[in-house]
């Protein structure tokens, strides 16, 4: 066979039975402000395309839904090589990146920029993905090593679940681990 004559490979995301009903699953792993915005707007821009979405949050990912937590998310420049300064094709030089208020710095300029493109903050997300009919989970292990409980959570969090709970209800979808 030549690759001429070689077929693609399609990847299908549904089993034997499969209604065309499409699902994702979101494993939010990072409770940083860049690393919440992924998976937050991602699963958005799912459910707006009406695919069945479901966001697990574990490890630090807990602070994108702890009350607590959420409203505080921070950026941080240490080991981020390629952040960019707002002016021109600036970088931030990493010998800078653990000086004393350059992560309170950065965060506010995170934000800034992100606020002038009027994408709301990961707390207004998470509710549009709640109202928009997304599913939103918190992992067990990491709610135990945390001694947190749903009372801490989010509203919108359904659970605290355990992954083979999670791996059950996402039966079928891509997975996407941020």
């Amino acid at each position: 066979m030549t690759p001429q004559d070689s077929v693609p490979i399609i990847p299908s995301f549904g089993g034997e039975g499969d209604d065309g009903q499409r699902k994702l699953a979101i494993i939010c792993s990072k409770g940083n402000l860049d690393m919440a915005y992924p998976g937050l707007i991602l699963g958005a821009a799912a459910l707006g395309n009406g695919i069945e979405t479901h966001l697990f949050f574990t490890f630090w990912g807990f602070d994108m839904i702890a009350k607590t937590r959420m409203a505080k998310l921070k950026f941080s420049p240490v080991g981020n090589t390629a952040m960019h300064l707002p002016i021109g094709d600036a970088r931030m030089p990493q010998a800078l990146a653990p000086l004393p208020g350059i992560q309170a710095l950065a965060t506010k300029m995170m934000r800034k920029q992100i606020s002038e493109l009027d994408v709301p903050e990961p707390p207004e997300l998470l509710q549009q993905i709640v109202d928009m009919g997304g599913h939103l989970w918190g992992c067990r292990m990491s709610a135990d090593m945390m001694g947190l409980t749903e009372d801490d959570l989010f509203d919108g969090v359904e659970a605290i679940i355990n992954a083979d709970t999670f791996i059950e209800k996402t039966y079928g979808a891509q997975l996407l681990f941020i």
